[in-house]
């Protein structure tokens, strides 16, 4: 009897112990199993550099840039890495740092990153590149540029159906081709909508001298200019400052400025660079990427004002009333169906 019990007792402990290791085995398996899936996974996803020329925290242009790659990193299962350069000198060393890196799509952006991409482009053909608000025209870059000058149109009408003195202004950065998408465009939408208005105009000297800028407002609203538009990137700061010390009102680029001071800073003219780097890793992810170059403007969401093609958290000012915003929104839909002709400055004789 006592050999039957012990040997009932073996076979269980022996049962037991199978079971055991069969299920210590299986869990192995599994894990590696995960293990494996997640290694295939991350050898399979695709790789975003996004090199700036700047840093994020000094232009807001550049964190639309960021955050429309990873939003779109993160819908495609793409991993983005945002490289920051102290100062554009820095960009074709990054550059060079992210092809050796091995990325598979290298976004960068603005006219500081032309010369550096073009020379990286050309020595790695294969490699897979693009550029915003810039076009470098090589087989293996992606370029986007900008219509800014309907956008500029349409704040320019803006301001000449609001200007109360029949005068207004433009602060720019530098007398270059570059900004007269936004010079030229200004002055046709004003003279569209009220052929009486004066404009004064005039440059900076520099993207980065708000002391001067002010002081270049300052003097335009002793001409009688009641609306100064800003266009002078980092300058624009100063006629910011100008405006709340004198009490006329301005504008603001690329993102929405009314936010610090709805009181003065009653438009932005948008630039939407975080539609265009979204669209551009979303296309990488989904192998729909293609080289060349790409147009955006009112028509693709690319270039805009504040109330009239994008909403505001600020109200709208009394100075530009509601009124007046509904005749520049039926400009912009005369502009999109081709009604209104806004010509490039830059590609007219």
């Amino acid at each position: 009897m006592r050999k039957k019990v012990l040997w009932l007792f073996s076979a269980v402990l022996i049962v037991l112990l199978a079971a055991c290791g069969t299920s210590n085995e299986s869990g192995s398996a599994e894990e590696s199993s995960n293990g494996g899936e997640s290694e295939a996974s991350n050898e399979e996803a695709k790789t975003v550099a996004v090199v700036l020329t700047d840093q994020i925290g000094v232009n807001p242009f550049f964190q639309q840039i960021s955050d429309g790659a990873t939003k779109a990193a993160e819908e495609t299962g793409l991993e983005v890495n945002v490289i920051e350069s102290s100062d554009p000198t820095e960009i074709e060393q990054n550059l060079q740092v992210a092809v050796a890196d091995g990325y598979d799509l290298i976004l960068t952006a603005t006219f500081d990153a032309v010369d550096a991409l073009t020379r990286v482009a050309e020595q790695n053909p294969d490699q897979d590149f693009a550029i915003i608000d810039a076009v470098v025209d090589l087989p293996n870059v992606k370029s986007a540029e900008f219509r800014e000058y309907e956008a500029s149109f349409l704040l320019g009408a803006t301001a000449g159906l609001s200007t109360q003195t029949n005068t207004v202004g433009i602060v720019l950065a530098m007398d270059v081709p570059l900004l007269d998408k936004y010079k030229v465009g200004f002055e046709e939408g004003v003279a569209h909508v009220n052929s009486e208005a004066e404009i004064l105009s005039s440059y900076v000297g520099s993207f980065e001298d708000p002391a001067k800028a002010k002081e270049i407002a300052l003097q335009q609203h002793a001409n009688g200019a009641d609306f100064i538009a800003a266009a002078a990137a980092v300058s624009d700061l100063g006629v910011f400052e100008a405006a709340a010390e004198e009490g006329f009102y301005t504008s603001g680029q690329d993102i929405d400025r009314t936010v610090n001071d709805p009181e003065h800073i009653v438009l932005s003219q948008l630039k939407n660079t975080d539609v265009v780097a979204y669209d551009f890793v979303k296309e990488y992810g989904e192998g729909e990427f293609t080289t060349g170059t790409q147009s955006f403007g009112l028509a693709e969401g690319g270039v805009g004002v504040t109330f009239v093609t994008a909403e505001s958290e600020s109200e709208l000012s009394d100075f530009i009333g509601q009124e007046t915003i509904d005749e520049v929104i039926a400009i912009k839909d005369q502009i999109i169906s081709g009604e209104v002709e806004v010509q490039n400055p830059l590609e007219q004789e």
